[in-house]
C-alpha cells in the first residue's frame, strides 16, 4: 500500500471516532437503547413500537390515563411521533379535566406535549381520526388546554359542573 492512503485512511477513521465520540455527547444517552433509538431516529429508520401504543389505547379506553401515558412513552421513546405525542396530550386533559376546576399542572404537561405534537407533523394540521375521541385535531385540542390551564373569572361560574369532557 502507498504511504499516502494509509495516511487517507487513517485521517477518515479518526474524523469518524471524532463525530461518534461528539454525537455520543451532544445526545447524552443513559443507556444503550436510548443510544440505538437516537441512532434509528438520524438514521431515518425511527418507528413507534405499534404492540405498546396499542395497548396504551386500550388503557386509555379503560380511563387508566396516566398507564397509557407511560406506555405511549415507552412505545415513543424518542418523542418523534405527531399521533402519538396527540394521545399523550389527549391523555393530560383527560386525566386534568374535572367538573369543578382543571389541574393545571397536567394541562401545562398537554401543552407540552400537543406543542410537540405540531411541531412534528407536517405543516402543523394533526388530525386523528378515531370515533372514540371528541377533539379530532390538534390546534383543537391545544385551545381546549389554553383555555382550562388560565385562570379566569369563568372559573367560578356554578354551571361548570353541568359542562361535557370532550
Amino acid at each position: 500500500m502507498q504511504p499516502n492512503l494509509i495516511k487517507s485512511v487513517g485521517v477518515a477513521w479518526t474524523l469518524l471516532y471524532a463525530a461518534f465520540v461528539i454525537w455520543i455527547y451532544a445526545t447524552a444517552p443513559r443507556t444503550f437503547n436510548e443510544a440505538t433509538t437516537g441512532a434509528s431516529v438520524v438514521a431515518g429508520t425511527y418507528a413507534i413500537d405499534e404492540a405498546r401504543f396499542r395497548a396504551a389505547r386500550e388503557l386509555f379506553g379503560r380511563e387508566q390515563y396516566a398507564a397509557a401515558r407511560d406506555e405511549w412513552t415507552r412505545a415513543d421513546p424518542a418523542m418523534r411521533d405527531a399521533r402519538t405525542q396527540f394521545y399523550i396530550a389527549y391523555a393530560f386533559y383527560r386525566e386534568g379535566w374535572g367538573r369543578v376546576y382543571n389541574d393545571d399542572a397536567l394541562f401545562k404537561q398537554g401543552l407540552e406535549s400537543i406543542e410537540r405534537a405540531i411541531r412534528l407533523s407536517p405543516e402543523g394540521a394533526l388530525r386523528v381520526d378515531d370515533p372514540e375521541l371528541k377533539i379530532h385535531s390538534a390546534a383543537e385540542l391545544k385551545a381546549e388546554l389554553q383555555q382550562g390551564a388560565e385562570s379566569s373569572l369563568g372559573d367560578l361560574n356554578p354551571l361548570k359542573i353541568v359542562r361535557e369532557r370532550k
